[in-house]
């Protein structure tokens, strides 16, 4: 099957218009109803962090998505396409879990939420799409999602064949993938063989602390984004956005984010794969403050139900400590072991290690680590 927007394999199709590598998996139960062709995934899973040093804590809590799709394809070769994702994130509490070195957004609508990973809202995605044909291998499509992700960064990290088996946020969400949940997209875009161009209006207000409700949209922020896969195994986007008072703590500051990433995957025989991603992101804040953050993560399966993940991280941060900014850094490494219940349904379990690279003069203690351990389900 083509993909959603264009003449190019399904696979393609990662996170709100972003494309990943054509070789990368495609989870989901197909059906058909009709002249609709249906898809539907789950991944659940209930995780425990802890967090060492002065500024750490521990918690459990739930984690993952479910999500279906809509999709009837024409004769003329246009294609209509609607999706739906829920998280089960609220249902962890305002204020998260515990991520050393993590920030952005703010968990009561007072104060910044740091060293802790924000929840997600309840509706992640409701979003439509259609793509008209032009040619064998052009065509340009519309994309409207309330709430839904526009062309800015890569993949949103739970989507990204390099780190959707990796239970923690990246501390570099901010920089890179952030708005993976707005509150009013509009994008349109043009694919031309392996090539995609898109142009987004969006809400550059990030989500407030009211995770079940919806916000209101603003239509007041815009990015670009330019998107090739030159083969089967890379996908390539740099990206641009301005940002109107993107932080509910700071509404007089707006922000420039510019990103570029690099996606890697292939198979290396049998059911053993890897997946990588490089990516850098760069928060220009109106205050005059630049901001950088470096990713470096990748999944390898030795096995089809066996996963070894891994994660590399700096950022500058003006969050961490009041009053400068300041570099930070961790790096991560993990498995994971599935166990095949039926052809649809997995279980597994799996942990995480994290080394902290922590400011001086900042309250973390002497080389704080972290770790997180999991049990999930995923119905694919």
């Amino acid at each position: 099957m083509r993909g959603i927007f264009g003449s190019y394999p399904m696979n393609r199709d990662a996170s709100g218009t972003a494309w990943q590598p054509d070789d990368a998996p495609h989870g989901g139960i197909h059906a058909m109803a009709g002249d609709w062709s249906l898809m539907g995934h789950l991944s659940l899973s209930g995780v425990y962090s802890i967090q060492g040093g002065p500024r750490g804590d521990e918690k459990v809590f739930p984690a993952g998505m479910v999500m279906g799709s809509a999709r009837r394809d024409f004769a003329s070769g246009d294609t209509l396409n609607f999706r739906a994702m829920l998280s089960p994130d609220p249902f962890m509490g305002r204020r998260g879990y515990p991520l050393l070195l993590a920030s952005g957004e703010t968990a009561d609508g007072v104060s910044h939420l740091v060293d802790r990973q924000h929840p997600h809202d309840l509706v992640m995605e409701l979003a439509g799409s259609y793509s008209h044909k032009l040619s064998e291998q052009t065509a340009a499509f519309l994309y409207l999602g309330y709430p839904g992700e526009p062309a800015l960064g890569p993949s949103a990290f739970m989507h990204r064949a390099s780190a959707m088996d990796n239970p923690a946020a990246p501390i570099s969400h901010h920089w890179l993938d952030s708005t993976h949940i707005t509150f009013g997209v509009a994008t349109a875009g043009l694919v031309l063989n392996d090539w995609k161009l898109e142009v987004s209006q969006f809400t550059g207000r990030e989500p407030d602390q009211r995770r079940f409700g919806f916000d209101h949209p603003r239509m007041d922020s815009t990015s670009a984004r330019v998107t090739y896969n030159p083969d089967e195994h890379w996908s390539l986007q740099t990206s641009w956005g301005h940002l109107n008072s993107p932080e509910q703590l700071e509404p007089l500051e707006d922000e420039t984010r510019y990103t570029a990433s690099a996606t890697y995957f292939t198979v290396l025989g049998g059911e053993s794969s890897v997946a990588a991603t490089l990516a850098w992101g760069l928060k220009n804040l109106s205050s005059g403050t630049r901001l950088n953050a470096l990713l470096a993560e990748a999944e390898y399966k030795p096995a089809d139900l066996w996963t070894v993940f891994a994660r590399a991280e700096w950022e500058e941060n003006a969050e961490l400590v009041a009053g400068r900014v300041v570099q930070a850094g961790e790096v991560s490494l993990g498995v994971v072991r599935d166990f095949q219940l039926d052809d649809h349904w997995k279980f597994g379990v799996g942990g995480l290690y994290a080394f902290d690279m922590t400011p001086s003069r900042a309250g973390y203690g002497n080389a704080p680590h972290g770790a997180m351990a999991f049990a999930r389900l995923i119905v694919e």
